[in-house]
C-alpha cells in the first residue's frame, strides 16, 4: 500500500483530499496543528500534530517524516490575510510566508528521496493568486507564486527520475479558509469551487499514464462571485 503525506489534512481542501486518497486505497499520513485519528474513521489513516507556521515544529516533523516511505506529498496547508500591506503585522507576514512557502520546501526536502525512489507525486495546492495579481494580496500572492516557481523548477530538476510534480491553482473554494476573513465564497453553485473539485483533480492526476504529467492545473468557477461578511 502506497503512502501519501497530506498537510492541512484536518479541514477544508486537505481533509477532502485525504478522504479521497483513503477511498482510492492509499495509506494517508495527515499533518496539521489539531488533527487526531478520530477525524478519520480509517485504519489506513495516521497523523502528526505540527504547527507548520513555526520553524522549530516544522523541523521536528520533517525529521519524523524522513522515516516515511512516501509515494505522494501534497502540500495543502496554508492561510491568507488580505489587507493593505502596511496594515499587516510582522507576525502575520512571517507566519504566512513560512506556512505557505518555507514549510512546503522543507517538507519536500525531507521526503524527496523517497518520492523519487517510488516514482511518486509532489502536488502543491497553490492558488489562483499564484498566476494573477489582486489588491490587498501582496504577501499571499508572493508566497503562492514562489511555491509555483519552486514546483516548476523541481519538475525540471527531477525529469530524469519518475517523480511527477504538479501545481494546482484553485480559484475561491468553499472551506474554512475564509473563517477569519472579511469575505467568503458566493452562495451560488456556479460562483465557487468545492473542496471535492480539488480532490477530483488529484484523482485525475493520479489516474493518468505515468509518462504524462500535468505540471499545472488551474481550476476556476464558471462565474465569479464573492460575499462580504
Amino acid at each position: 500500500m502506497q503512502t501519501a503525506v497530506v498537510t492541512g489534512a484536518s479541514s477544508g481542501i486537505g481533509k477532502e483530499i485525504s478522504l479521497r486518497l483513503l477511498k482510492l486505497g492509499y495509506r494517508v499520513v495527515g499533518v496539521s496543528r489539531s488533527i487526531t485519528n478520530k477525524d478519520f474513521n480509517s485504519k489506513n489513516f495516521s497523523c502528526f500534530q505540527a504547527d507548520l507556521s513555526d520553524e522549530k515544529a516544522t523541523g521536528r516533523i520533517c525529521e519524523v517524516l524522513k522515516n516515511e516511505d512516501a509515494s505522494i506529498l501534497i502540500n495543502s496547508a496554508g492561510f491568507g490575510r488580505f489587507e493593505p500591506h502596511e496594515e499587516l503585522s510582522t507576525k502575520v507576514i512571517k507566519e504566512m510566508t513560512f506556512l505557505n512557502l518555507t514549510a512546503p520546501m522543507l517538507l519536500t526536502n525531507a521526503l524527496l528521496r523517497s518520492l523519487r525512489k517510488n516514482d511518486g507525486y509532489l502536488i502543491n495546492i497553490n492558488s489562483i493568486e499564484a498566476i494573477k495579481t489582486s489588491k490587498f494580496a501582496g504577501v499571499y500572492s508572493a508566497t503562492k507564486a514562489g511555491l509555483k516557481a519552486f514546483g516548476d523548477s523541481l519538475f525540471e530538476e527531477s525529469r530524469k527520475s519518475g517523480l511527477s510534480v504538479t501545481n494546482i491553482n484553485p480559484d475561491m473554494t468553499q472551506s474554512n479558509f475564509y473563517d477569519e476573513l472579511r469575505f467568503t465564497t458566493s452562495d451560488k453553485e456556479d460562483e465557487k469551487l468545492l473542496a471535492s473539485d480539488i480532490a477530483d483533480a488529484i484523482e485525475h492526476i493520479l489516474s493518468m499514464r505515468k509518462g504524462a504529467v500535468v505540471s499545472e492545473y488551474t481550476i476556476r468557477s464558471l462565474r465569479f462571485g464573492i460575499c462580504k461578511k
